[in-house]
């Protein structure tokens, strides 16, 4: 029974040295003409997704950074409204 479990696992595990070779000049054959091709539009694409995520990391540290600016405002507008001044808060 355990033979028979090893066997399973030898034909339905991860390829090997040899497989993968195998696996490469097949996908060679069937895409050859157009592997270039593939490879830069993957390329432009990954090109695109670091342009997109940085763009979007931007946008969120000038929010950030936004939140900030009007919290310190609403602050000082309440320190103000309550007859505060920073001189006295900071004894």
């Amino acid at each position: 029974m355990i033979e028979c479990t090893q066997y399973v696992l030898a034909w339905g595990g991860i390829p090997g040295g040899w497989e993968w070779i195998v696996i490469l000049v097949v996908a060679l054959l069937i895409f050859g003409r157009r592997l270039p091709e593939i490879a830069r539009s993957v390329g432009k694409s990954l090109t695109e997704f670091k342009k997109g995520i940085n763009e979007a990391k931007e946008n969120t540290d000038d929010l950030a950074s936004d939140v900030k600016e009007i919290k310190n405002e609403v602050v000082e507008d309440a320190k103000q409204a309550a007859g505060l001044d920073e001189s006295e808060t900071m004894k």
